[in-house]
């Protein structure tokens, strides 16, 4: 049985013109995508966006500016009977972030690998310098669009 999973993600670029994005380690592969989550039932894609970074780095944002729906097949990298749909925002930090930011990809420390083993998924954040963000800067297919019409409207 064929699913739709809708996904909505944020692009958070600080005053230092740096992206933000999620370095994850899930179940024995690394990717590199922007920060965000499932929708859960009952839940709007703006609230399910404030909900993810509140969940995933302890920070209030404000979401702005639609930017992309995906338009096309995307099938699920973890389950192929699953179509992705993603939703990308533009997100706003309304605090400072609390959660540990790294300056190396996948730099998990001693804990991170610790809930890894538990559940087989770990994460970690860093912000990319926009000279170096692009779309190789992320790994799935979707963010490499988004990255490349963030990275054409700045331009």
């Amino acid at each position: 049985m064929q699913q739709i999973t809708l996904r909505v993600y944020g692009i958070l670029i600080n005053d230092k013109k740096q992206v933000l994005v999620s370095d994850e380690y899930i179940r024995g592969n690394y990717y590199t995508k922007f920060p965000g989550g499932g929708l859960e039932l009952g839940e709007g894609t703006r609230d399910c966006l404030k909900r993810e970074f509140k969940e995933e780095l302890d920070l209030e944002v404000e979401v702005g500016d639609h930017i992309y729906t995906t338009d096309f097949f995307q099938v699920s990298g973890f389950n192929n009977a699953h179509q992705i749909i993603a939703i990308y925002y533009y997100a706003t930090a309304l605090e400072p972030i609390k959660a540990p930011l790294r300056t190396k990809p996948f730099d998990f420390d001693e804990q991170q690998l610790k809930v890894y083993d538990e559940i087989q998924q770990t994460e970690t954040v860093r912000f990319i310098e926009w000279d170096e963000f692009s779309a190789d800067s992320v790994t799935l297919p979707i963010d490499k669009i988004v990255s490349t019409m963030v990275k054409q409207q700045f331009s």
